[in-house]
């Protein structure tokens, strides 16, 4: 018999899936607990209607994140920190400051989770930080930290 999932069934397939089951499986475990309906034609094409308008959905969310990596790409952000003797700032840049820095900046609205700062930024110079848009597009940014009175220290 064939069904179309109406929940997530462990072992068979999650909604939406369409499949091929016995049909005591069917009318005595999947039909009574309205985990399963049968597959007519109107609940196809409905099926098939909901798939090509998630895909869709799909590729313009992958069009604006491709885009959103493209313009973080050309983005380069600069920190003015007060710094010590030893070229060390007093304080750190962290990857909150730098989405703080991006949505005042740019009107970039980015997660600061997703921002992958290993370390905070404790010292004078230039730094590459990846910002992690999507799975696979990991643009980056360029943050240059500068002490407050303009002097860029060579790393």
């Amino acid at each position: 018999m064939k069904i179309i999932l109406l929940q997530d069934v462990a072992g068979l397939g999650k909604a939406g899936d369409l499949k091929e089951v016995a049909n005591g499986y069917a009318r005595n475990y999947l039909l009574p607990r309205q985990l399963a309906a049968g597959a007519t034609p109107a609940l196809i094409a409905n099926r098939t209607q909901r798939i090509a308008t998630e895909q869709r959905k799909l590729a313009k969310q992958a069009e604006t994140h491709k885009q959103q990596a493209e313009r973080l790409g050309q983005i380069t952000l600069t920190f003015k920190a007060k710094v010590g003797s030893q070229g060390r700032l007093y304080g750190s840049i962290t990857s909150q400051d730098i989405a703080t820095a991006l949505r005042d900046a740019e009107r970039i609205y980015v997660d600061r989770r997703m921002i992958e700062l290993v370390d905070p930024i404790r010292t004078l110079g230039t730094f590459t930080v990846s910002v992690k848009v999507a799975t696979g597009l990991e643009p980056k940014i360029t943050v240059n930290v500068i002490d407050e009175a303009g002097v860029v220290a060579a790393q």
